[in-house]
């Protein structure tokens, strides 16, 4: 017996079929034509203009009329209880087993990270940010409150250490001291020491009696006096500051009120990085002058500044904060450099730059950078957990580096879109953070051995070869070592260069002053302890005594091995590009002065 359906659901359903013809038409013809389109477009096949410019409402139309087919088409199978009931228990099978996924993930990655951590700090190891901050000093002994210092950051950060919003606009940052009146300094000044380039004052007063006839910011006699005396004269309008600074530097402690505790760990502010390092820049060029000028007392004390403007940020555990510090280093060493090449330096001079060098230890401020890395790890996985679509942002290079070679853009796509749909698992992000702790704990915080005095480039490799692993970006575990770890192993070689420019430097200070009771230099380096060496150093890469050997103009070279533990005869490799400066990755770490 024929009877009609009684419900909706069971009866079929007819659409006439003009209206399926006309929808199914547009439906092929609107994504084929848009395919060419951008076939066409994207190919550049001028020779073919065909389709035109697809209007607006043919767009609308097409994509309306797709829609409806796959909808009509998704509503009549809905139709058929069958295929309903069906649907509901693959939805629900489906989201069974996704929610059982984000929890087995979650308490994995959450339990393997929570035993990690403790099973660490029963041995006396933290990971957390509060842990690897500096000690508060007294604000009456703070050289980091004096006002001068405080101008450098008192528009951003107040001495409390939070961020003033909106800046503080009225309040003027002495330490800003233009040296380059808008333009650049000529080659070779200042010089580089590791280059073998002393500093061309002379091509330095030309630049500024050039910018004395432009400006009067930088003062200068009518007629032109020797080199350094009119370099000391364009830089004389800073004089003041400097002595001022040099007045505070007398304080005996310096933490700078950094907001430590910041919910992103890379927006903590640093503005008085730049303010140090640009007084440390005066301070060279004065000191540099000042040696030329025969007034090598005033240039060691300019020289002194520096490394007590360096020692006022050496407890923060920031990685930035000591690769400025070795910029600086690097800028106290030219006038020591040139100092020594010219003999300007006296008998208890060259004492009190050796007291000042040997107090300078890399392998200990490496290993307080990078346990500070390791507790703004745990910030940066919090952040990151809390805030998944500021992921991408880093990979471009906000944390400080430069943009990630991704090694699979569909995976690291991927990874972007669960980031920005907010559906990333908890567990991920503690699995990350193991894998970046673990990578720091066994390959770039043992790099530095603080008792043996040593730097090994080969856990460094290992470490970069762990941290990067192709560019494997868009891994789950990659997520915190894609942004955090890329920069380490660089930096690690910036230390050990560091530490081996002090010690070569403290070397050719004994030699001099052997040199200057003696009338010649050692054939070895052994008669130099331990009248003016306690110990002599030996290199820092592989622990070998450091190459010396005297040479036919009756000066000396004195070298490392370097960064590639191998000995190049003493050769010193070049940065290519516009750059001047030593490759520290390639040849040999070397002091030697110019042939006379």
């Amino acid at each position: 017996m024929n009877e009609e359906p009684k419900t909706t659901l069971q009866r079929s359903w007819t659409t006439p079929r003009w209206l399926r013809v006309w929808l199914k038409l547009v439906a092929v013809i609107f994504p084929v034509s848009m395919l060419v389109s951008w076939g066409v477009d994207g190919f550049k096949l001028e020779w073919w203009s065909w389709p035109p410019q697809i209007p607006l409402w043919f767009v609308f139309s097409g994509t309306l009329a797709g829609l409806l087919v796959i909808l009509w088409g998704l509503f009549r199978w809905c139709c058929v209880w069958h295929n309903l009931r069906r649907a509901l228990f693959v939805i629900v099978s489906v989201t069974t087993v996704i929610a059982l996924y984000y929890a087995v993930t979650d308490w994995r990655g959450k339990h393997a990270w929570d035993q990690y951590r403790q099973e660490h700090e029963a041995m006396g190891q933290h990971f957390d940010v509060p842990s690897v901050m500096p000690p508060a000093v007294p604000d009456d002994q703070n050289f980091a409150l004096t006002p001068l210092i405080y101008s450098t950051y008192g528009q951003m950060i107040d001495r409390t250490g939070h961020e003033i919003q909106p800046r503080n606009t009225n309040l003027v940052n002495r330490l800003r001291m233009d040296l380059y009146g808008g333009g650049n300094w000529p080659s070779n000044c200042p010089g580089h020491w590791a280059t073998c380039t002393p500093t061309d004052l002379g091509a330095l007063q030309t630049f500024y009696r050039n910018l004395a006839a432009k400006t009067n910011e930088f003062p200068m006699h009518a007629q032109p006096q020797s080199a350094a005396a009119d370099v000391l004269l364009a830089l004389s309008p800073y004089n003041a500051t400097i002595e001022e600074l040099r007045e505070d530097a007398r304080l005996p402690l310096s933490r700078f009120p950094l907001e430590y505790d910041k919910e992103n760990p890379a927006a903590i502010l640093l503005p008085h990085l730049a303010a140090l390092k640009q007084a440390s820049q005066l301070l060279q060029i004065r000191a540099l002058a000042e040696l030329a000028n025969g007034q090598s007392d005033r240039a060691l004390a300019d020289v002194q500044l520096i490394f007590r403007l360096m020692e006022a940020i050496r407890t923060e555990p920031v990685l930035i904060s000591h690769l400025v510090r070795q910029a600086m280093l690097q800028i106290a060493l030219q006038p020591i450099w040139e100092g020594l090449a010219n003999r300007q330096w006296s008998e208890s001079q060259l004492a009190a730059l050796e007291t000042s060098l040997a107090g300078l230890d890399f392998g200990v401020d490496l290993r307080t950078s990078m346990r500070g890395e390791i507790g703004f790890q745990g910030s940066m996985r919090s952040y990151l957990q809390r805030h998944p679509q500021t992921y991408d942002s880093f990979l471009d290079g906000n944390w400080g580096m430069d943009p990630l070679p991704t090694g699979n853009s569909s995976r690291e796509g991927v990874m972007i879109l669960l980031m920005h749909a907010h559906l990333v698992p908890a567990g991920w992000f503690y699995e990350s953070q193991l894998k970046s702790v673990q990578i720091t704990e066994d390959c770039y915080l043992p790099l530095a051995d603080v008792t043996n005095h040593l730097f090994s480039p080969e856990l460094a490799r290992q470490g970069d070869a762990l941290s990067t692993n192709g560019w494997r970006t868009g891994q789950p575990d990659r997520i915190m070592a894609d942004i955090m770890l890329p920069a380490l192993g660089g930096g690690a070689r910036k230390f050990a260069y560091g530490q081996s420019s002090v010690d070569l430097a403290r070397v050719a200070i004994a030699l001099e002053r052997y040199y200057d009771t003696q009338g010649h230099y050692p054939e070895t380096l052994d008669p130099l302890a331990p009248q003016w060496l306690d110990k002599i150093p030996h290199d820092v890469i592989g622990g070998q005594p450091l190459h010396y050997r005297r040479t036919e103009d009756g000066r000396f070279v004195l070298y490392s091995v370097g960064w590639n533990e191998k000995d190049d005869g003493g050769v010193v490799v070049y940065e290519t590009g516009s750059a001047p400066g030593q490759k520290i990755s390639e040849g040999d770490w070397v002091w030697r002065y110019p042939q006379k």
